[in-house]
């Protein structure tokens, strides 16, 4: 028994199942269901899946199946009956909003209303959580532990996922010294879960006093910005400014966390910037994909200083929220330091909705 996989380890599996294409079932108690996530469905084994006993749904959150006027009656998600001759380029066409402009009439959708949405929800949360089009194809099926052993298939349970209560463990892969432009006497430091989830750094720029409240900036990746300099955004700006006023004062820590397109993913956050290309702003774009505006968890960067033997911080942000998800998470904010950067003629609107939609203080 020591070496079977746990709930989370389960969980972390299954992700990669659906971003591998493969099929995965999911059980709670007696009822289960085989889903296979929208955007990564091949042909085959969604004819097989339509040619099962019972009905097939597609099961998307209620921020994407609003656009496409489904009605969402479980609240956070929609269950809509997938027709009996549709194919993948079907289903992609409804998970993704990149045609809705060009076919503004994809439906009138039937969608299911009544019996318990645990699986559908379930599903869709792996998709989201592996960086996929928050959307999943699903076959409730009568006996799930067996057809998975059958199939060889992952199966996710979620009664024992309720039962585990053990939280993931932040483990430390390594450090070493890291001279950069702006302070020679720097050290990095690379992070993860144990449930297998990616990897976060920490960045200490000289040796800031553990028993003080010590310099910080939570800053989630933008390849676009941080290393492209993207004229989009002010992320690649905010990270430069950052890193030098740390080096003025002698020292603090950069926390560069691996959440890009707050929290959608890189390839996520390209569909959003092609939304944006077509009309749409920052939140409406994510919104359409089926996201939330933000789907970063700040608790990590909490995590990683109580590590390093930090307990409070000066933290530089135009963000409240990560004032306040980092005090929930047991750091003492001590002060908020802005980070300001001029408006260009393409970041303008962006930061515009930055502040009127997401509440920054600019």
């Amino acid at each position: 028994m020591m070496f079977m996989p746990d709930a989370s380890e389960l969980s972390a599996r299954a992700r990669s199942d659906f971003r591998l294409a493969l099929p995965i079932v999911i059980r709670n108690g007696d009822s289960g269901a085989v889903a296979i996530s929208a955007e990564t469905v091949r042909e085959d084994r969604l004819a097989a899946l339509i040619k099962m006993d019972g009905p097939t749904v597609l099961a998307l959150t209620e921020r994407r199946s609003s656009t496409l006027q489904a009605r969402a009656y479980d609240g956070d998600i929609a269950r809509i009956a997938v027709p009996p001759d549709a194919n993948a380029n079907w289903v992609r066409a409804v998970a993704d909003p990149a045609s809705d402009l060009r076919m503004p009439l994809k439906g009138p959708f039937a969608t299911e209303r009544g019996g318990d949405p645990s699986l559908h929800r379930a599903a869709v949360e792996l998709a989201r959580g592996a960086r996929l089009l928050p959307a999943a194809v699903l076959n409730e099926i009568p006996d799930p532990v067996e057809f998975g052993k059958r199939n060889n298939l992952t199966i996710v349970d979620l009664a024992a996922e309720g039962r585990n209560e053990s939280r993931s463990s932040l483990i430390m892969v390594g450090s070493a010294n890291l001279p950069i432009r702006v302070h020679s006497e720097t050290r990095i430091f690379v992070f993860r879960f144990d449930s297998g989830s990616d990897e976060h750094c920490a960045i200490e720029i000289g040796s800031p006093d553990r028993k003080a409240p010590v310099l910080a900036r939570l800053h989630s990746a933008c390849f676009t910005g941080d290393v492209l300099d993207s004229l989009k955004c002010d992320c690649g700006t905010q990270l430069a400014l950052a890193l030098d006023q740390m080096s003025n004062a002698g020292g603090g820590i950069l926390l560069y966390l691996n959440q890009e397109g707050r929290g959608i993913g890189l390839g996520n956050k390209i569909r959003a910037y092609s939304l944006q290309d077509q009309g749409f702003d920052t939140l409406e774009a994510n919104h359409r994909l089926g996201f939330e505006g933000d789907e970063r968890d700040f608790g990590i960067a909490a995590d990683i200083l109580k590590h390093l033997g930090f307990a409070s911080a000066r933290l530089m942000t135009n963000n409240p929220n990560k004032v306040r998800m980092m005090e929930a998470a047991g750091i003492e904010i001590s002060e908020r330091i802005p980070l300001k950067s001029k408006p260009t003629e393409f970041n303008e609107a962006y930061l515009a909705v930055k502040s009127e939609k997401f509440g920054h203080l600019l």
